[in-house]
């Protein structure tokens, strides 16, 4: 597989990760979840959590349907694809060392979408760390 592929492999899951945003609130049950916070906190949380998926969202866009354009050398594309790397590597370093694993340990499921979701991270971040050296090696 190509990188180009690959980056748009990523775009894929990402878009399906952002739209997938819109039914976490109902699985997660957040609304009984946030019922004995305040209100501004509770509004607060709903729209962070929108604008997580729509950016999560654009940059699965970007990358699905622009991976040639990233991939050219340009300061500009550096620049996006340094920002991806490092906006991945934190929420990888998020998924190990901020979800205890009291919350996963011993339910099947949130063990596997633990598991899951931490390859997923490493291959989002390492796609986008490996097409930044790639771009920087066309300047």
């Amino acid at each position: 597989m190509t990188l180009v592929i690959h980056l748009q492999l990523v775009g894929a899951l990402l878009v399906i990760l952002g739209v997938s945003h819109a039914f976490f609130n109902r699985y997660f049950g957040w609304e009984q979840e946030l019922a004995g916070v305040s209100l501004l906190t509770r509004r607060i949380f709903f729209v962070h959590s929108f604008f997580i998926a729509l950016g999560v969202t654009l940059a699965g866009v970007i990358s699905l349907f622009y991976a040639r354009a990233l991939l050219s050398p340009s300061a500009l594309n550096s620049a996006v694809l340094a920002g991806m790397a490092a906006f991945w590597l934190c929420r990888l370093l998020a998924q190990i060392f901020t979800y205890d694993a009291a919350i996963w340990r011993g339910n099947r499921f949130r063990t596997w979408m633990h598991v899951v979701f931490s390859a997923l991270w490493c291959y989002v971040t390492g796609t986008y760390g490996v097409a930044l050296i790639s771009a920087w090696g066309r300047r």
